[in-house]
């Protein structure tokens, strides 16, 4: 399976100098769970990391810190890698393990920022194709089953 089927395309994204307090806004306005982080100014800059909404509860509100003056940069998790969206899915993976990770920069072939990879996408894709291998399994078996009855 290639990334390019199972990643997130339209990723939302935030600069490392916002505050925690207008991340967690765009994750709560966008239903998201993660963004991808970028220097400043957002629109000629590279990823360079992502924040979750787990970031925003462990590194800050757990801590007890000021959301609003906290800065997504000082909690963010670096960008480790990147993967081509025309690249195996196993590389990917295996690029996420060795790295200690859960998500990637996904680039398309001329090195811009097509969307990320998380370990959810992945789950999503493989449920995908064990479904389709279950119902091709059980059309098989139902075919099967009424040869049977024929020839009885």
């Amino acid at each position: 399976m290639k990334v390019d089927r199972v990643y997130t395309r339209n990723v939302v994204g935030t600069t490392r100098s916002a505050s925690l307090s207008a991340a967690a806004e765009l994750m709560r306005r966008y239903h998201v769970g993660a963004l991808l982080v970028t220097d400043d100014p957002p629109e000629d800059a590279n990823a360079v990391g992502f924040i979750t909404d787990r970031d925003v509860v462990v590194q800050a509100v757990a801590k007890g810190l000021d959301t609003r003056e906290v800065t997504v940069g000082s909690v963010m998790t670096p960008v480790v890698g990147s993967i081509s969206d025309k690249s195996d899915l196993h590389d990917a993976l295996e690029m996420m393990r060795t790295a200690g990770v859960r998500r990637l920069v996904v680039t398309r072939g001329d090195g811009q920022v097509a969307g990320m990879l998380s370990m959810d996408d992945v789950i999503d894709g493989i449920a995908v194709d064990i479904t389709s291998l279950t119902q091709l399994v059980k059309s098989e078996v139902e075919r099967e089953r009424d040869q049977l009855d024929a020839m009885a």
